[in-house]
């Protein structure tokens, strides 16, 4: 549910810093289109990885190794939310069901088989990750220009650090079920290294609409002031995880990158509005 929720906020975020106009029709439809888009998505990647989700402690329960909903009736819940989530982002504009479409195709045919494979996993995993930012821009305009660009930028070298720091946490976890995830495949100072690295282009790609060079998305000196802040907080929970170690200071990093890219997509909307 709360994965769902933040595709939603992050599409509609999208939409009103593109929109001249707003459309609450077509709002209502990125909304409810995008939940079943990454409904759909959720409900494939569990039924290719039932039998591994039953070796983790975090995903034992889940509908389909707990028994309580069969490997059929996942499926056809799956395609049910596939058929109708394109169909309604298509009554937006093409492009936008084509994105969620890729995004989907990313996410199950190639996130999903590569988590037992490579760690560049996760690089595959953050470009459907990243399209909700864009797609609400191009739910609005139809085209896939600089502007979306940008956005889907930011929240692609965001998700490394994100993901990277749930991977900590729940590495034992994730080794039950054989998941190479963190870029190194161990907790050490190499993956946190990265960590760091990902947050510092995180924070630089943020401020570039502030320089002019994103066409109609722009940014006030005072917004980037707010977001260069707010990374630099982010920043110091990837560097509190290098002096710990601990799988605390990673739930903490990983709190704090939820707030990072939330707070700053409002900052946008606002900065926008102001």
């Amino acid at each position: 549910m709360g994965l769902s929720i933040s595709v939603v906020f992050s599409s509609i975020a999208g939409y009103l810093l593109a929109a001249t106009t707003i459309d609450p029709l077509v709002l209502v439809l990125l909304a409810f289109g995008g939940y079943c888009m990454v409904g759909a998505s959720n409900v494939f990647n569990q039924i290719i990885e039932r039998d591994l989700d039953a070796l983790m402690f975090r995903t034992k329960n889940r509908p389909i190794p707990s028994g309580r909903v069969s490997v059929i009736n996942a499926f056809v819940l799956g395609v049910l939310l596939t058929v109708l989530g394109l169909t309604i982002l298509y009554c937006i504009n093409p492009k936008t069901a084509m994105f969620a479409a890729i995004s989907i195709f990313l996410y199950t045919s190639v996130y999903t088989p590569l988590k037992q494979k490579t760690p560049l996993s996760v690089f595959a995993g953050a470009i459907p990750g990243a399209i909700p930012f864009m797609l609400g821009w191009v739910a609005f305009t139809g085209r896939f220009d600089i502007e979306p660009g940008v956005l889907f930028m930011i929240q692609f070298f965001w998700q490394f650090p994100h993901f990277w720091a749930i991977a900590w946490f729940l590495d034992e976890d994730y080794k039950k079920a054989g998941f190479l995830m963190l870029p190194t495949g161990a907790k050490d100072k190499g993956t946190i290294l990265q960590i760091i690295i990902y947050i510092s282009w995180t924070i630089i790609i943020s401020i570039v609409p502030a320089f002019g060079y994103s066409g109609r998305l722009e940014l006030s000196w005072v917004a980037a002031v707010l977001i260069v802040i707010l990374g630099l907080v982010f920043l110091s929970f990837g560097f509190k995880l290098f002096k710990h170690q601990t799988d605390q200071s990673a739930r903490q990093l990983m709190l704090a990158s939820v707030i990072y890219i939330t707070t700053l997509q409002l900052v946008y909307v606002f900065d926008k509005i102001i």
